[in-house]
C-alpha cells in the first residue's frame, strides 16, 4: 500500500498527526520515501513522486509480482490497461501502474516487500477494499493477473461470501472486493471503481476532526457516494476523507482492543 504525494514533509506531518503514525525516511535511492508505522509495525510507503511521474496524488493498492513485465502483460491480455512502467526504483526493485477493467487504479511491485507491511481486518490498523460493479468477475481478473492460486508459499486464500470476496493470507482477510453501483465516469470518487485503503483508528470522529484541523476534508455520502447504505462497524459509521493533496481513503473504528 503506497500513497503517491507531492510533499514529504507535509503528508508526514498530516498522517501523524490524524493516524497517530511515526515515520522512518529513506532517502538512500534516487527518490525519498518514508514508511508510516503504528505500534512498531509498518503501515505504508509514502513516496513523493506524483510530479515526477505525472500521476494524481492517491493511496494506490500494491501487489507484489515476480516480474512485473509478464504481470503487465497479464494484465493487456486480460483488458486492464497500464499507465507508468515498469518503472525502476533502484536499488529496491521495478514497480507499474495500472486499471482494471472497470478503471479501478491499482499498482504491481517486483522486488523485496517493506517488511509485510500489516495489514489486515481484525487488528490490523489497515485493510483494502475493491470498489467494482461484480467482484466475481474482477476476482477472476486479479487471480489470473497475480496468480493468487499458484502462490501458496504466501498463503492466500479466496472466499465466496454473499455479493463479496474476501482474499485471506494466514487465515486473516486483508482484502475484499465487493460489487456494488459503481459508474466510471461519476463526478463523485466514491462511486467510480477504486480500490479504498480503510484505517482503524480508536476514534473515527476524533479522527475526522484533525483530517479538517490539518488542510483535509470530509467526504459526504460515505463510502459508496449515499447511494448505498453507509459502513458502519461495531455501531459507529466509517468517515470518508480527503488528505490536504487530495488522496482519499477511510476512517473506521479499531476493533480487538484497538478501541
Amino acid at each position: 500500500m503506497s500513497l503517491t504525494a507531492r510533499d514529504l514533509d507535509a503528508a508526514e506531518r498530516f498522517y501523524g498527526a490524524v493516524l497517530g503514525w511515526t515515520f522512518r525516511r529513506d532517502e538512500g535511492g534516487e527518490r525519498a520515501y518514508s514508511v508510516g508505522g503504528l505500534d512498531g509495525q509498518p503501515v505504508a510507503v509514502i513516496a513523493a513522486v506524483a510530479t515526477e511521474l505525472s500521476v494524481r496524488v492517491a493511496w494506490t493498492a500494491f501487489f507484489t509480482v515476480e516480474d512485473a513485465d509478464e504481470a503487465v502483460a497479464r494484465i493487456r491480455e486480460r483488458g486492464g490497461t497500464v499507465g507508468v512502467g515498469p518503472v525502476a526504483y533502484p536499488p529496491h526493485g521495478r514497480a507499474a501502474l495500472a486499471a482494471d477493467r472497470e478503471g479501478a487504479a491499482f499498482g504491481v511491485w517486483e522486488g523485496p516487500a517493506e517488511s509485510r507491511l500489516h495489514l489486515g481486518m481484525r487488528s490490523a490498523p489497515a485493510w483494502l477494499e475493491l470498489h467494482t460493479r461484480d467482484a466475481f468477475d474482477a476476482a477472476v481478473f486479479y487471480g489470473e493477473v497475480l496468480r493468487w492460486a499458484e502462490r501458496t508459499a504466501v498463503g492466500f486464500e479466496v472466499s465466496y461470501e454473499q455479493d463479496k470476496v474476501v482474499l485471506r493470507r494466514d487465515g486473516e482477510a486483508v482484502a475484499r472486493l465487493n460489487s456494488g453501483p459503481v459508474e466510471s465516469g461519476s463526478p463523485r470518487p466514491q462511486l467510480r471503481p477504486r480500490w479504498l485503503v480503510r484505517f482503524r483508528v480508536p476514534d473515527p470522529e476524533a479522527a475526522a476532526v484533525a483530517v479538517v484541523a490539518y488542510g483535509g476534508t470530509v467526504v459526504p455520502g460515505g463510502d459508496w457516494g449515499g447511494v448505498r447504505g453507509p459502513e458502519e462497524a461495531d455501531g459507529r459509521r466509517a468517515v470518508v476523507v480527503r488528505d490536504p493533496e487530495g488522496a482519499l481513503f477511510a476512517l473506521e473504528p479499531a476493533g480487538d482492543g484497538r478501541g
